[in-house]
Parts: structure tokens; sequence; C-alpha cells
């Protein structure tokens, strides 16, 4: 039976980048190189993935002491070319060392890194020194340190996690002293509700003693009215349209063509007022009849014939 393992996939706040110092005095080339490409890509971690940046810094001292093995320092050449006819240039190991001794070991490390982004930024973290000293020391002590950093943030998660039962045991005990306090509050809550509701009651009882009026007094008004509406229907007839009537019958046959509206004014009173003051009387009460009407015609005959 297979079994199948889950592969490991750290995050980047996962993982730690440490800064490693490593001495190139009386060192062979190739020994000094595989040890510093390991660093750079992480390979000597349990951490190690080979698609992110798992590796440390290095900082490589005393580059211009490296040793190389055979006829190495005599024999080995070092060439560029730039693909352009007759620019290949050739450097014997000799004056490299004279002039750029970090370029040995930096050319050694990348050809032993993957050729890609991530090998690109690996050799960004290789800083290379020709002698004893450098700038990174507090990075350095950094690193060193961070162990006895973990350590004391471990104690303390310790004591926490030690301490966090005993919260939990004593947490009850306050429970039990708030529980008094909680049952006087509610004791304390029903004494105010009942004192506010006692007063309240007397209000209703006031209210609905007082409500009665109110209905007699929309009732008075009621009876009001309708002696208000005979008033003005008494008023309305009798003062204000006949004494118009008068004063247009007066003016227009003076006026104008008397024998016409004689013959109008025998007509009107005839036929068509009666029927209407009838509809009125019928539907108005009795002192709306008014007998001053009649004269009012009678006056304006009497008018004419003058």
């Amino acid at each position: 039976m297979v079994t199948k393992l889950k592969q490991y996939n750290p995050r980047a706040s996962e993982i730690v980048n440490d800064w490693q110092v490593v001495d190139a005095d009386g060192q062979v080339l190739g020994r000094l190189a595989t040890q510093v490409a390991t660093f750079l890509m992480g390979k000597h971690k349990p951490t190690y993935v080979p698609h992110m940046l798992t590796g440390d810094f290095v900082v490589v001292l005393n580059a211009s002491k490296i040793k190389v093995t055979g006829l190495k320092a005599e024999q080995k050449i070092y060439k560029r070319y730039s693909q352009y006819p007759g620019t290949l240039k050739e450097i014997p190991y000799s004056r490299m060392q004279e002039r750029h001794p970090t370029r040995i070991i930096e050319l050694a490390v990348k050809g032993m890194l993957p050729k890609n982004k991530l090998g690109r930024q690996m050799m960004t973290r290789l800083k290379i020194y020709a002698g004893a000293e450098h700038p990174h020391e507090a990075q350095i002590l950094g690193s060193d340190r961070r162990e006895e950093r973990e350590a004391a943030a471990e104690a303390k998660a310790e004591t926490a996690a030690k301490s966090a039962p005993k919260a939990a045991a004593k947490k009850p005990s306050a429970k039990k002293a708030s529980a008094p306090k909680a049952e006087v509050a509610a004791v304390a809550t029903e004494v105010v509700e009942t004192a506010e509701a006692a007063p309240k009651k007397t209000p209703t009882k006031k209210t609905a003693a007082r409500k009665p009026a109110t209905k007699t007094a929309a009732k008075k008004p009621a009876a009001k009215k309708p002696a208000a509406k005979k008033a003005t229907a008494a008023k309305k007839p009798a003062a204000k349209k006949p004494a118009a009537k008068k004063a247009t019958a007066a003016k227009k046959p003076a006026a104008k063509k008397p024998a016409a509206k004689k013959a109008t004014a025998a007509k009107k009173p005839a036929a068509k007022k009666p029927a209407a003051k009838k509809a009125t009387a019928a539907k108005k009460p009795a002192a709306k009849k008014p007998a001053a009407k009649k004269p009012a015609a009678k006056a304006s005959g009497a008018s004419g014939e003058k």
C-alpha cells in the first residue's frame, strides 16, 4: 500500500533568515563555495523549499587568502565574451586574485546556485570582503541572540498557560459574589416599579372622570349650533337678498325699458320664485317664510306704475 505524504509549504512569516559568517583564510575555493551556496539556498534547514527564499545571509571574510589545489593558480583562466567578434577577454587566476579577490568567490558561488530569479536574489544576500572587517556586526549579533529571545518567549507562554487555570478557578467565586448583588438589584428594581405603578393609577381615574366633562362640552355646542344656523338662515334671505333685489328692481326699470321689465316682473314671481320658496319652506323652519317678500314685489310694481 502506497502512503501519500503531504508536501510541506511554509508561510513567508514562518521563514527565519539568519546571518552566517564564513572565514576564507586558508580554505580551498571549491569547499568554501559549496558551504556558502548551501547557506544561501537554505538546504541546511529542515524548512527548505526550492521555490522560496529559505536561506540565510552570508558574510565571507578574508577573501584574499583563499587557496586552490594543484596547478590551478597558474593554469586557471577567467574568460569573458560579449558575443561580438574579437571581444574575448582572458584573465588568469593570479591577476584576478591581485586585482579583484572577491570576484573569485563570487563567481564560484554563482555557478552553484539556480539560474533564475531566486538565484539572483540569493546572490544579493552574499557579502564578500577581502579583509577581516565588515559593517554587519549588528545583524550578526541579532541573529545570535534570536534563540535566546525565542526561549524567553516560550518561557513567558508557559507561565501564562500555567496562570490561566488559576484565573479560571478564581472566576466562579467572583460570580458567586456578584450573584447576591444581582438579587439585590432585582429587588430594588421591583420596588421602584411598584412605586411607579401606584401613582400611575390615580391619574387614570382623574382622566376617566374628566372624560364625561369633555363629552358634555362637545354636546353643548351641538345644541347651540342649530340656533346659530337658524339665526343666520333668518338673516340671510331677509336682510341681504331682498335689499339687493329691491335696488336692482328700482334701478333697472327707471333707467331702461320699463314696459318689458313690468312683464318680466309679473312673470318671474308667479312662475319661478314661489316654487323655489315652497321647497325651502319645507326644508327650513317656519320663520323662513317671509311676508316681506310679497310686498317687495308689489313695491317694485308700484314703483314701475309711478
